[in-house]
């Protein structure tokens, strides 16, 4: 039963990804990874309940399946955190899983008999094979881990250079992800398929469970409905070079060049307030002020001795002290005025305000 509960969920999930509207790249690659796990399931309980009569054709193609779930971590955590900048090349990473499908075909056009007669002897004819499948398979799964949490701690570094919103349920996300597939591998190394498959039914359940909760993963929404928490889009915006015609590079910057960008920026934020954007990006700026997101971030943090993070932030603590004291808004509360100043939660604001003034906004305005 608990299995079977697992391959619903799996494919409702897939479901929800494959009818949302507006669907990202890593929207897909999720729903074909939980598809691919789904269809894994299934193949461990015809197994499990010994029903392979009806689909005698599936028997054993189970054995290189887990050699596709390392692949679909790395991408899915590449594609999210916007550095799978080599798609054409995505493709590569299941060759293993490829070569695995060929070496066992020999397998796969025995007779129905005789495939079963392997399996209930542990695999007689083919120890060494699966031996060699079973040491690929681990050492997929460790090493795309590994890679995995290399991406995310590179994408934690950039942020504070890149968004003017923190990214604590992203970041959450693909760390619980990361860290449930680790413990499916330590899982594999020590025990048989039924622990194996009854942890991965946890884990689906977990995806379903906090994937819905969350906003922007198996939604469309976007805007967090809880003021105490940062909920924030799962996928942010691509940073990459635009096809638009570039006027500076940050190699070539002179002070000269450097000072015109920061007055055409600060000219900008205070014609436009572009900071009152709560999910406004660094290549979003860039594009309004038609310089490449390098030259900016260069010129921001050298004029204004800042990253873009604190920049942004630091614009939206002064929107905030200048219309606080506007008698026409005393009646309302400190965060309804927060989020007309570009912030999207009342700890994004709380910390921000401190940070810049040293006080908190009741201390400020006393």
């Amino acid at each position: 039963m608990l299995y079977l509960t697992g391959i619903i969920i799996t494919f409702f999930l897939v479901l929800i990804l494959a009818s949302k509207k507006n669907k990202t790249e890593a929207d897909k690659i999720l729903a074909l990874w939980l598809f691919f796990t789904g269809f894994h399931l299934f193949l461990f309980y015809l197994h499990f309940k010994n029903d392979y009569s009806d689909f005698p054709f599936l028997l054993g193609l189970e054995l290189p399946m887990p050699l596709v779930q390392g692949p679909f971590l790395f991408l899915y955590t590449s594609t999210l955190t916007n550095q799978n900048r080599h798609k054409k090349y995505n493709l590569l990473h299941f060759i293993p899983f490829i070569i695995a499908i060929l070496v066992l075909l020999p397998f796969y056009t025995l007779p129905f008999d005789e495939k079963i007669n392997i399996f209930n002897n542990q695999g007689k004819g083919y120890e060494v094979l699966i031996t060699i499948l079973y040491a690929a398979v681990l050492f997929s799964g460790i090493i795309y881990a590994l890679l995995s949490l290399q991406k995310l701690s590179k994408h934690r570094k950039n942020i504070n250079n890149q968004f003017s919103f923190t990214e604590e349920i992203n970041l959450a996300w693909l760390r619980y992800l990361i860290i449930g597939s680790s413990i499916i591998w330590l899982v594999v190394i020590f025990f048989d398929d039924q622990y194996i498959f009854s942890v991965v039914v946890f884990y689906l359940i977990f995806i379903g469970y906090f994937g819905i909760k969350q906003v922007g993963i198996f939604t469309n929404k976007s805007i967090s409905e809880n003021n105490n928490i940062e909920t924030l889009p799962l996928e942010t915006t691509s940073i990459k070079d635009s096809s638009e015609k570039i006027k500076y590079e940050k190699s070539g910057l002179t002070p000269t060049e450097l000072q015109a960008i920061h007055q055409k920026l600060t000219q900008i934020m205070q014609d436009e307030k572009l900071y009152k954007n709560a999910d406004l990006t660094l290549t979003e700026l860039a594009q309004k002020i038609n310089v490449h997101p390098n030259t900016l971030s260069q010129v921001i943090n050298s004029a204004e001795q800042k990253n873009f993070y604190d920049y942004i932030n630091f614009q939206r603590v002064e929107e905030f002290k200048k219309i606080i004291r506007l008698p026409e808004n005393q009646k309302f509360t400190f965060l309804s005025v927060a989020f007309e100043c570009g912030f999207n939660s009342k700890t994004a604001f709380n910390r921000n305000f401190k940070k810049a003034t040293g006080l908190s906004p009741s201390e400020y305005l006393k």
